[in-house]
């Protein structure tokens, strides 16, 4: 099996900025969960209003560069990868 490193440098570029879309709107609605809750639970927030919101947050991605996108995919993969392994050896 390949290191983790190997296998970001495998993926597309898509595949990349898909993972990281993934990785970055977890990361963003964890650390801003508070405001999110008082946005969604304002007397004038409609759902309609809810795919402009995930659309809004996804527009943070646009800030980093492929390049820096497959960095953080991989970093992320090594880091998950090492967390599993140690779990599996205790």
């Amino acid at each position: 099996m390949a290191p983790p490193s190997q296998k970001s440098a495998t993926k597309t570029d898509e595949q990349v900025a898909a993972q990281f879309t993934s990785y970055y709107l977890q990361r963003a609605t964890k650390e801003f969960a508070e405001d999110l809750d008082r946005v969604r639970n304002a007397d004038d927030f409609k759902n309609e209003a809810l795919p402009i919101l995930i659309n809004a947050l996804q527009q943070g991605t646009r800030m980093f560069s492929p390049e820096e996108q497959r960095r953080i995919v991989t970093a992320t993969a090594a880091a998950s990868s090492a967390s599993s392994k140690q779990g599996e050896d205790e």
